[in-house]
């Protein structure tokens, strides 16, 4: 395929004559002829060459335009051109104002945010008093910190713009709110925390779920020899092989075979607090198991000193007996 040509006219003895030409692998082949040269010189320009050109030609114009606005801005100081003077001036001016509208954008843009985040903080306020209240506290010893806050700093979007220095006051008064509301959440955190935990580790929880309450805590006669003797628990009878449940969390310190208990679980809850579970069929928890309140610890049986076959339930505090029947009515 030949190039497409484009030249001009050429007269021996005139000036240099340019000739162009496009090939098809997109060079460009400039072909110098004069009758001073004595061969035609070709020049070729690849894509990259003219972009290269193209770039350097741009980069000139900016220069030589940055030249000429500090000549001129030069020229304006040294000779007191009032005309320049006023150009600049104006330009200044518009540059200003635009900055100063950005500005006062921004300012009632967060002064609109600063009231959101007081409202939600009061409304956290609101939350944490009736927080209080559940977990015993006054709500006056857990109110916010106020201190500062000035009238009208109180959750609400300001009727009038708020300059930057009163933005940045309700800021500050609003991060104090936030760190003392964070303190004051964080100790009815660990106060409700730590009553929950008591709770779960108090025995409040019947130990069978089938049966029938069969004897009480307290002095009665012996089933086996008719003698008053003092009853450490209380029974619940109940088929063979029904499960036994822990009627508190805590920790097994006793899975073995008594003579008198037969085969027992005993549970320290902590606090001095154990739970005895007797006359078992069968023991499922071992010595250092942890459970759960009504976690499965065993099934019922008659083994030990047992006329049939029941649960024999105790509570003990410091090793002291106690009426298991104070506890379970903390469940109601």
């Amino acid at each position: 395929m030949r190039p497409n040509l484009s030249a001009r006219a050429y007269r021996p003895g005139s000036p240099i004559i340019y000739v162009q030409a496009w090939v098809p692998e997109g060079t460009m082949n400039i072909i110098l002829v004069s009758g001073r040269l004595p061969a035609p010189k070709t020049i070729i320009l690849s894509r990259s060459h003219i972009a290269a050109g193209c770039i350097v030609l741009l980069l000139t114009l900016f220069a030589l335009a940055a030249l000429l606005n500090y000549a001129t801005l030069r020229y304006a100081v040294e000779t007191r051109d009032p005309r320049i003077f006023s150009l600049f001036s104006g330009v200044m001016r518009d540059e200003m104002d635009n900055s100063r509208a950005y500005l006062r954008d921004s300012l009632d843009a967060m002064s609109t945010r600063l009231g959101e985040l007081q409202a939600q903080v009061l409304r956290l306020d609101t939350l944490g008093e009736r927080v209080a209240r559940l977990a015993g506290f006054r709500p006056q010893d857990l109110a916010l910190d106020r201190e500062g806050a000035g009238a009208g700093s109180v959750a609400s979007v300001p009727a009038a713009p708020l300059s930057f220095g009163e933005l940045a006051r309700r800021l500050d008064v609003l991060a104090r709110q936030v760190d003392d509301g964070s303190d004051k959440l964080g100790l009815l955190d660990s106060v409700l925390t730590l009553d929950n935990i008591k709770k779960k580790l108090v025995p409040s929880a019947l130990p069978i779920k089938t049966g029938i309450f069969s004897s009480v805590f307290g002095w009665r006669p012996d089933p086996f020899n008719g003698r008053p003797s003092l009853h450490e628990g209380i029974d619940f009878t109940s088929a063979r092989g029904t499960p036994i449940l822990a009627a508190a969390a805590g920790v097994v310190v006793t899975s073995e075979y008594h003579p008198q208990y037969g085969n027992m679980v005993e549970i320290d809850h902590g606090n001095g607090l154990t739970t005895r579970y007797a006359h078992c069929s069968r023991r499922l928890a071992r010595v250092g198991d942890v459970v759960m309140k009504g976690a499965i610890i065993g099934e019922v049986g008659s083994s030990g000193r047992a006329t049939g076959p029941h649960l024999h339930f105790e509570v003990r505090q410091n090793g002291v007996a106690k009426n298991p029947a104070r506890f379970l009515r903390t469940a109601g």
